[in-house]
């Protein structure tokens, strides 16, 4: 492709994204647009399978891609697979991402790595989600805020 020709096309893509943007910000600004970048619920598995690899590895850390605003910790107390499960922010409130806290095996709890604040194991003072068992399925529902166990 020669120069200038290179050139027209990066011009005619820029502006087309300036006016994407732009036509966007228009449209979300009337109120009528609801940007859902991910789901409400997540389907985490079989809770027999999951509460074994909790067992064995501790907790499993769900990032979130969307807005990584909203990671949680999933959790599974006790021997019955079909109770004892919790849900839970990675980060007490108003933490940043580089505070999520990291799960220590050897004593069972969960440490802040910003000031070694110490959270029991069912994320006791974190924000937690509801989560159930539907069809055989583990289920995690972030809009039931204050649900687990």
């Amino acid at each position: 492709m020669n120069p200038r020709r290179a050139i027209v096309v990066g011009l005619v893509g820029v502006t087309a994204g300036v006016a994407l943007v732009w036509g966007m910000s228009r449209l979300a600004s009337t109120g009528d647009v609801t940007v859902r970048l991910g789901d409400d619920t997540f389907e985490a598995g079989d809770p027999e399978e999951m509460s074994q690899v909790i067992a064995r590895d501790g907790p499993i850390l769900y990032a979130d891609a969307a807005s990584g605003n909203r990671d949680i910790w999933l959790q599974h107390l006790g021997a019955d697979p079909g109770r004892g499960w919790y849900a839970f922010d990675a980060r007490r409130p108003g933490a940043g991402r580089d505070c999520t806290l990291q799960w220590q095996a050897p004593a069972a709890v969960f440490v802040d790595p910003c000031d070694g604040t110490i959270v029991e194991a069912h994320g006791e003072g974190l924000t937690g989600y509801e989560v159930r068992i539907t069809d055989g399925k583990l289920i995690v529902d972030l809009n039931a805020v204050g649900g687990g166990g």
